[in-house]
């Protein structure tokens, strides 16, 4: 099976349990991989693939459309959004919150998802 994959997306969402942290929209830096069935290698045709442009701008607009309390449930959200409006065969989501702990360079969630 072959992979499509971004790394170092940046998008931006209420998350955050604590009020401080609900204030504003924060960064989130985000990488995925995503399955397809290597269609795309056969045909060269950019129908039998999934978009990673279009990827990239839905993910930013939900997250800017939703508000969360955990990673998790973030990383969550974006899994299922990439399954079910995009048909990959399974998706891995990275999300990482930079500077929310001193002295620590990355705290996030990763997790993987399919299809089946």
């Amino acid at each position: 099976m072959d992979k499509i994959f971004l790394r170092g997306m940046k998008a931006e969402t209420l998350i955050g349990v604590y009020g401080w942290e609900r204030g504003q929209l924060q960064p989130l830096i985000i990488d995925l991989d995503i399955g397809v069935d290597g269609k795309a290698a056969q045909s060269d045709n950019i129908d039998d693939t999934i978009h990673y442009g279009e990827v990239c701008d839905t993910v930013r607009q939900s997250l800017k459309d939703q508000s969360f309390l955990l990673l998790e449930m973030l990383a969550e959200h974006i899994a299922n959004l990439i399954l079910q409006d995009f048909g990959a065969r399974w998706v891995r989501v990275r999300v990482v919150k930079p500077g929310i702990l001193a002295d620590v360079k990355e705290v996030g969630v990763e997790i993987e998802r399919s299809a089946e």
